[in-house]
């Protein structure tokens, strides 16, 4: 899919302060600045760079909400439940002479279901893809020891993988001296290409960890058209941003046993006609999803189609079902059916 970049790199701004880099150095605590982004360096001369990274770690410590920092565009779902990313969706990005593309995956966990297989067996076949891999973890609140499910993942790629260790979530430590011995504890795991402390949230340091990524990727001619931004079709999106909604709405009484349908897609002159179900696992979730009056799920619907109308351009009338479907997640030939090809492929090592 190609789409127009709304926030291009704004070669004119003022370039602020390495507010973490300082920080983690000195141990003072810089004055923040979350509002303002440093652009990234444009490079526009030498050898054309272009490659794949895959960023993986557990569930919930904001790789996507890294994707979009680092795509420029809000493309891929966030929330605050774990395990939101249920399949690896590639995002690409071309500054002048680097070309990143970007896998966001599933955050590995233990699976319990065919739905969970195929998460887990999406992030091993992002990794075999992948020139590069970012392991994403974050900041610890308190204490500086690897995390036990931080410490299997890193394990569990292959000596020949190349890694570079991204520290989230690094505006929630103060003073940032207290990050060097967590940083060196995970440093002791396996050596990394490089480490880059940085908040998603508040896009502090990601021009920096763009950079690092970009310039470790190989060179040659670029994978895609500058001008795309993923290869996924629109449809995708489409159930994406419901099922966004979904978990963002009714978050505290449904479960992640809920999947999106895309069933009609029909462009017209003047806007897309597009028909969605939204599957349930339990009767007693249908009437949660639809509200009453059916207010809720129109309240799902609104938003989801703005958000897909600024992706795609155009308008579109939405048109959502809901549908009872017990154990779902659990069967093959529809997990299938809503693109989970993986959902039978048995987990493999990170190579």
């Amino acid at each position: 899919m190609k789409a127009p970049r709304k926030r291009p790199v704004d070669d004119s701004a003022p370039e602020l302060p390495e507010l973490l880099e300082t920080e983690v150095a000195s141990g003072e605590r810089a004055e923040r600045t979350p509002k303002r982004r440093r652009p990234i360096e444009v490079v526009t001369e030498g050898p054309f760079k272009a490659g794949t990274v895959a960023i993986i770690g557990r569930p919930n410590v904001g790789k996507s909400t890294l994707v979009n920092a680092l795509l420029g565009e809000n493309l891929t779902i966030v929330t605050s439940r774990p395990q939101t990313t249920r399949d690896a969706i590639l995002g690409v990005r071309t500054l002048g002479k680097r070309q990143l593309a970007v896998l966001d995956t599933p955050g590995l966990h233990k699976s319990g279901s065919k739905l969970g297989t195929h998460m887990n067996a999406a992030v091993s076949e992002a990794v075999e893809r992948a020139d590069l891999v970012l392991f994403v973890t974050e900041a610890p609140v308190k204490g500086s020891s690897v995390r036990t499910a931080d410490r299997e993942i890193l394990e569990r790629l292959g000596p020949n993988a190349k890694v570079v260790l991204g520290l989230n979530k690094v505006d929630e430590v103060q003073p940032k001296e207290r990050l060097l011995p967590m940083l060196q504890a995970l440093a002791n795991v396996r050596p990394f290409l490089d480490i880059v402390p940085f908040s998603a949230r508040d896009e502090d340091n990601v021009d920096r960890l763009f950079t690092v990524l970009a310039e470790l990727l190989p060179e040659g001619e670029p994978l895609f058209d500058e001008e795309t931004l993923t290869d996924r079709p629109m449809r995708f999106f489409a159930a994406e941003y419901v099922r966004e909604q979904l978990l963002r709405k009714i978050r505290d009484e449904i479960p992640h046993g809920v999947g999106v349908v895309v069933d009609v897609w029909e462009p017209r002159e003047r806007f897309d006609h597009i028909e969605m179900t939204v599957l349930v696992a339990r009767e007693s979730h249908k009437p949660i999803v639809l509200g009453a009056g059916g207010e809720m799920l129109t309240r799902i619907g609104s938003e989801a189609r703005a958000r897909l109308e600024k992706l795609t351009g155009r308008q579109a009338v939405l048109k959502i079902f809901v549908r009872v479907e017990p154990g779902w997640f659990d069967r093959a030939d529809r997990l299938r059916d809503l693109g989970y090809a993986s959902a039978t492929t048995p987990e493999r090592p990170l190579v």
